[in-house]
């Protein structure tokens, strides 16, 4: 733990019974965390290195007295001992307040409308490119396929995207392939 904590995470600590070889344990470890959720925490134990994913363990935030804190866990040690276990500490003490208001105000994200163009929902990767500019989404049209072969994907011999082979040779030979 560091020794310079502040008021809130005092107080955040004196809502948990955890023992000084917790403490210990805590203080050795290293440790990530990931709002999955609202008023949930990831806590994943990174000292396990490649098989971290395995010591990976939910913790749900609740309010006591006014104070945001670590509240249950999903791992074996919390379930069947009293004690507060590693990972929820590690989160009031590492985590701290930041984490625990992030869980608290997180909001999940909108279910997708039946009335959407696409399949999936667009995300702001999807309309970035390389270069930091936006991409313009298209919705998809009821056009029947151009492309002579029958190639789906293909926009056909006229098209300003590349067209299958068959389709740009004969843009070629037409004398009009860009």
């Amino acid at each position: 733990m560091r020794e310079n904590e502040s008021t809130a995470e005092k107080r955040i600590v004196e809502q948990l019974d955890f023992g000084p070889k917790t403490a210990k344990r805590v203080a050795w470890e290293a440790w990530e965390f990931t709002v999955v959720g609202p008023h949930q925490v990831e806590v994943t134990n990174a000292s396990y290195g490649f098989e971290k994913d395995d010591h990976a363990y939910v913790v749900g935030v609740d309010e006591r007295d006014g104070v945001k804190v670590p509240a249950e866990c999903e791992c074996p040690a919390d379930l069947h001992r009293e004690p507060d276990c590693k990972h929820k500490v590690a989160l009031a003490t590492v985590g701290g307040s930041t984490v625990l208001q992030a869980a608290v105000v997180y909001e999940s994200p909108a279910p997708m409308s039946s009335d959407s163009p696409t399949d999936r929902a667009t995300t702001a990767a999807d309309m970035l490119q390389t270069d930091g500019g936006t991409v313009a989404v298209e919705a998809p049209t009821d056009e029947p396929d151009t492309c002579p072969n029958g190639e789906e994907w293909c926009p056909g011999p006229d098209a300003e995207e590349l067209p299958c082979f068959e389709c740009f040779e004969v843009a070629n030979e037409r004398g009009d392939a860009r």
